[in-house]
């Protein structure tokens, strides 16, 4: 991303993540009544023994200097982990080490071993994606939950603006919002990460520009390299089902990421997907 856009989207992360805390989170009285929620921001700078004019010109995305200590100060004050910090250290300090790698745009392809992998893995829905949220792979169970990507052209299987165009996205979770989150927040960190590439800024201005309740979930969103949700979805066929997220990351050039779909083991989850896959099967009576 060029350095306006770059400094745009550090004073939004941090605008975003003061509004998160509450004075009693930070330790502080709650004092008079507030007109906008979370911290101010000569808090936030009290508590990273920071100016409030340098906080403020920081949270304003101006072109100043800015030391790694200092930053780890901010990202004590506002309560950041781990993935939050990486975040906040790729936009203020703009290090080219971290988006060098986006600038290899080969296409990322599944080998034998991984596709043996997914093809093991019968009643776990799962979704290998890229950097970019491309769908590259996916098993048959995959193929049953959501749907068949394979009807979808490869250049517009990206799960980020499927969950957002597609109706059966919005109709199978439960809690689209909550089930969207948890993409959101893999996104966002890979954005983080990759500051060089600008098919980001690209994608995100195409995104709010077609989808309106894109930008609100994006503003609200955390930062979450390999976030772990429960999340649950109505199936038309099947019902109620509930599926914990989780996320692998696979080593490489690639940067390809595994979503694993684990049915809860408390629920009949995974005999109404083995019933649904065996109904649905080539040559399954009807």
């Amino acid at each position: 991303m060029n350095q306006p856009t770059r400094l745009k989207a550090l004073s939004s992360f941090l605008t975003a993540q003061r509004a998160k805390l509450s004075p009693e989170d930070a330790g502080l009285t709650p004092g008079t009544r507030r007109r906008t929620p979370g911290l101010r921001r000569e808090e936030v700078a009290q508590l990273a023994g920071v100016s409030p004019t340098w906080y403020t010109w920081l949270e304003q995305g101006r072109d100043i200097k800015v030391s790694a200590s200092v930053l780890e100060a901010v990202a004590s004050a506002l309560r950041l982990n781990t993935d939050e910090r990486k975040y906040l250290f790729a936009l203020a300090l703009e290090s080219p080490a971290a988006g060098a790698a986006a600038l290899r745009a080969e296409t990322a392809r599944i080998g034998p071993p991984l596709r043996r992998i997914l093809d093991e893995l019968q009643a776990c829905p799962t979704i290998v994606s890229d950097r970019h949220c491309h769908i590259v792979g996916w098993n048959e169970a995959a193929s049953h939950v959501f749907m068949d990507f394979e009807r979808i052209p490869e250049a517009r299987r990206n799960m980020i603006a499927l969950l957002f165009e597609r109706k059966e996205f919005r109709r199978l979770a439960g809690n689209w919002e909550h089930f969207i989150s948890g993409y959101l927040a893999i996104f966002r960190a890979y954005y983080g990460q990759y500051v060089d590439d600008d098919w980001y800024d690209t994608f995100l201005r195409d995104m709010t520009e077609t989808y309106p309740d894109f930008q609100p979930l994006w503003e609200q969103s955390r930062v979450s390299a390999a976030p772990e949700v429960l999340v649950e979805f109505r199936h038309a066929k099947a019902g109620k089902m509930l599926f914990h997220l989780t996320s692998l990351q696979l080593q490489g050039d690639t940067d390809l990421r595994v979503s694993i779909y684990t049915p809860d083991p408390d629920s009949p989850t995974e005999t109404k997907l083995r019933q649904l896959m065996a109904k649905e099967r080539p040559g399954a009576s009807p």
